[in-house]
């Protein structure tokens, strides 16, 4: 049961129809859509416009990828018949062209743009004294409405000895201008995994480590055994079943005691990147003194219109849940601001139904809807139809051809529960999939749809074929037989 709110005395007019705390993904929506239908709006932001995906997430992730990736394609040269092809990583200089990339990004989320769209862009910190007062830096704005978007921090273990190092965070590896010669990654999560090859293919030795049984745990065991035999062929070294139990700094090295069947063991490293989960931002905010209520995981708790305890008092991204992705925040605020601003009128459920996902690995992982483990989990009936895409001609152009598309369906139907998607440019393809849920087309109307040859989204297609093809009927193949002899008699 909610906890019931104090009561406040509310204005008789307010400075701003709806204040958006925070400057990432959820507080920017949030601002654009509040401007975009003519409500004053302030945006507060303590730090930086653009918040972790623009400054220390997606976008400076997804640059060191893409270098890391292409001294990975220079390696790979004698495959496509190029031959004495080298190169030397300036590891200095690939980490200021991730800077580089993120500056060119930033004018996308700049205070001069939000103010040009008509947001009142406020630097400082916020602290909600009451559901229709937040005060910035001494300066007490009133409001009709609070959407709380400050996001998430990296979560930092509480691991004996781990003070004592000088750790990194996916915050701040970014940092770093002199590669590690042997990089630790606490992890197996997206984050750690992104991270463990991006910096393996730059040319660290990389060692990860994870508490659990296999990386991407999130994902169906093959998509997770795939990944880690594409990691090991590589020479990352992936250990599981590995737990944490110290650190210690010895010179100009770090230790690691884990624990592993029941022995410790030591492992040493050079620098140890943390990446094993975010937790919410809800501190210093004013959330306790109000009694906003949070999940026990730490999130604000919300319903299904992204209200608190507080009825107009919001919360959408991160620092919500239940997913944290910058695209969901960017679907939760345009709940959020709708709802704050019209739910006199009407109030809208967001809709979690259709949420997509990819992890940057090489293969890439990209996923909508259920998996088998969630199915099972659940207690969902389900078919698999599975295509390997060693079979495409355009992976084979490429030299890409590995990976696999895997469609869960409705027993008998070919209404679409689920799809996940390993292999070279996943996230891309996964596309198709995402709008044939949303707008309830099955596998039929795909593999009704021309597909561009040689094309890697003609996968998809051969996958919905695949699907066809197990769901003909043997009585019916059995009478074409019988026809088709028939026609030869005439």
């Amino acid at each position: 049961m909610s906890k019931q709110p104090q009561a406040f005395s509310k204005p008789s007019q307010f400075d701003t129809n709806i204040i958006a705390i925070g400057a990432g993904s959820a507080g920017l929506v949030t601002s654009y859509i509040a401007a975009a239908v003519k409500a004053k709006v302030a945006l507060v932001e303590r730090h930086k416009m653009g918040g972790d995906c623009l400054n220390t997430g997606c976008v400076p992730s997804k640059a060191l990828i893409r270098s890391a990736k292409i001294k990975h394609y220079i390696d790979r040269a004698e495959e496509f018949g190029l031959e004495q092809a080298a190169v030397t990583v300036n590891f200095a200089k690939v980490m200021e062209r991730v800077q580089r990339v993120i500056k060119k990004v930033e004018p996308h989320d700049s205070i001069e743009r939000y103010t040009g769209l008509g947001v009142d862009c406020i630097t400082g910190h916020a602290l909600i004294k009451s559901p229709y007062e937040v005060e910035v830096d001494g300066k007490v704005i009133t409001t009709k409405n609070i959407v709380i978007a400050t996001g998430a921090r990296p979560f930092i273990p509480p691991i004996k000895g781990i003070e004592t190092i000088n750790y990194y965070t996916s915050d701040t590896i970014w940092e770093l201008r002199e590669q590690p010669k042997t990089l630790l990654v606490l992890g197996g999560g997206p984050i750690g995994c992104e991270l463990a090859q991006a910096f393996s293919r730059l040319g660290s030795k990389v060692i990860q480590l994870d508490m659990a049984t296999r990386i991407l745990p999130r994902e169906d065991e093959d998509v997770s055994r795939f990944v880690t035999e594409k990691f090991q062929a590589e020479g990352i070294d992936v250990r599981v079943n590995h737990k944490a139990i110290e650190f210690k700094q010895q010179e100009n090295k770090k230790v690691l005691i884990a624990e592993y069947q029941g022995e410790n063991i030591e492992i040493e490293c050079d620098a140890v990147l943390l990446a094993v989960g975010r937790q919410a931002n809800t501190k210093g905010l004013g959330l306790e003194e109000l009694g906003v209520e949070l999940n026990p995981q730490g999130t604000v708790k919300v319903n299904e219109y992204l209200q608190t305890n507080y009825k107009n008092i919001y919360a959408c991204g991160d620092v919500a849940g239940p997913y944290q992705f910058t695209h969901t925040a960017a679907h939760q605020a345009w709940y959020a601001c709708v709802n704050a601003l019209f739910g006199r009128l009407k109030k809208f459920k967001v809709d979690y139904s259709v949420i997509p996902w990819a992890t940057f690995t090489d293969p890439e992982v990209a996923r909508v809807g259920l998996n088998e483990q969630e199915a099972k989990g659940q207690r969902i009936p389900y078919e698999v139809t599975y295509y390997g895409i060693d079979d495409l001609d355009r992976a084979i152009a490429d030299e890409e051809d590995h990976g696999f598309i895997k469609v869960l369906s409705q027993p008998g139907k070919d209404k679409i529960l689920g799809v996940t998607i390993v292999g070279y440019h996943a996230a891309e393809l996964i596309a198709e999939y995402v709008s044939a849920m949303k707008h309830g087309l099955g596998m039929n109307k795909i593999l009704a749809t021309i597909h561009i040859y040689p094309t890697l989204a003609e996968a998809n297609k051969y996958a919905a074929g695949m699907w066809k093809k197990a769901h003909v009927s043997p009585t019916i193949l059995s009478w074409l037989e019988k026809f088709h002899q028939w026609q030869r008699r005439l």
